[in-house]
């Protein structure tokens, strides 16, 4: 395990902003053989921040704002201060990876308005249970480009279709694309947190996501302990994988209930509770070095769905050498804590800064939010408080 606990802000501004590194830059040495730590070429936290404040991670871009998984979305979380923005990624029939939630397509684009692609539609098993639409696995590169981005959420925020049609599926390159220019035109790092989806599944049908996004960061010299690139997982074998290919900081995403789905397939019993103990957690500081939480493991609610006291999961984890991180932060009243909501209007929005500067005392190194700017804001007056 790690010695020490680094917060992983983004990385060293060169490795985006310099594009002799960007483009042909290559990994860092190996570190020394027999440290502590069994990843001993990659160090965690390739960005430091010295104020020790969190980071915020735009959630699939500026989703409170633009459609998800949009150029537009991201570019707006970038302006609103953003850290880091974060891609979901999933795969092709001509194996190339591209940002969506989920591989189906039904509700965030306008598949269904594209006649030529009806018979398409069909119901597949995705980790373990029915699904019925148009996955993105079934379609090429070329094709996937004549949809548009639709609203994932058009109930809750009816605002976003005015959007509809605009926008077209980013692949994984024109997030990274993106995010370089930003750090250049703006003089400070841009971080990208893509997260590998339904691995398990992709893997099933002969599609890993693991080596082309591997190869994606060779290419463009960001795999190394310095990159701005933090990869994520709900899985966990496809993570660990990965740290024996990868030198970039590693998230493992832990659910408040449930278990990886890798787990379910294999029989493996652990569960995503057992995975916050802290005999999990030294376990997990073994190959990532982030924590990625739901909320509720780390501030329960009560009965009456009002924030209760913090369990013992950030100090455990920082113990363990791990920075943690907290998900999702939104403003909309039905995703807030009774006691941070305003009004009875569910789509209404509440106290979201009250939330986040709840989640900020309680130690997390960072945040994923659909409101990257109000995180941003939040996190300002922590700041401040934390100075006085």
């Amino acid at each position: 395990m790690r010695t020490r606990r680094t917060t992983i802000l983004l990385g060293i501004a060169a490795s985006l902003v310099a594009p002799a590194i960007v483009v042909a830059g290559g990994p860092a040495a190996a570190g020394t053989p027999g440290t502590a730590t069994d990843r001993p070429d990659r160090v965690a936290g390739a960005f430091h921040h010295t104020a020790r404040l969190p980071v915020v991670i735009a959630h699939r871009g500026a989703s409170g704002y633009r459609p998800e998984h949009t150029i537009a979305a991201y570019g707006l979380a970038i302006r609103q201060g953003a850290d880091v923005i974060e891609p979901d990624l999933v795969i092709t029939k001509d194996k190339v990876l591209v940002a969506r939630h989920e591989n189906e397509i039904g509700g965030t684009t306008d598949v269904a308005d594209h006649p030529r692609f009806n018979a398409r539609r069909t119901t597949k098993t995705i980790d373990g249970r029915p699904v019925t639409g148009w996955f993105t696995e079934d379609f090429t590169l070329a094709e996937l480009k004549t949809l548009r981005a639709k609203e994932r959420l058009p109930l809750v925020r009816p605002g976003n279709t005015v959007y509809d049609g605009r926008f077209t599926v980013p692949t994984f390159d024109e997030v990274l694309d993106l995010a370089r220019r930003e750090s250049l035109r703006r003089g400070r790092p841009i971080g990208v947190a893509p997260e590998t989806k339904h691995p398990t599944y992709f893997r099933s049908i002969g599609k890993n996501l693991e080596d082309p996004l591997v190869r994606t960061l060779d290419r463009r010299g960001l795999n190394h302990r310095r990159s701005p690139v933090t990869v994520q997982s709900f899985e966990t074998a496809n993570l660990q994988a990965l740290s024996r290919r990868l030198r970039v900081p590693l998230a493992q995403n832990v659910s408040a209930s449930g278990s990886p789905y890798d787990h379910v397939a294999s029989g493996d019993p652990t569960t995503y509770a057992d995975m916050v103990t802290p005999k999990g957690l030294r376990a997990l500081s073994r190959y990532a070095d982030i924590l990625s939480a739901e909320k509720d493991v780390l501030i329960p609610r009560t009965a009456d769905g009002a924030l209760a006291d913090p369990t013992t999961v950030v100090r455990d984890a920082h113990r363990s050498g791990l920075d943690v991180y907290a998900w999702t932060f939104r403003a909309e009243n039905q995703f807030l804590p009774a006691d941070f909501r305003r009004g009875t209007d569910p789509r209404a929005h509440g106290n979201l800064r009250g939330e986040l500067r709840t989640f900020y005392a309680a130690g997390v190194d960072g945040v994923f939010s659909d409101f990257p700017d109000v995180a941003v804001a939040a996190r300002s007056r922590q700041g401040a408080l934390r100075h006085r």
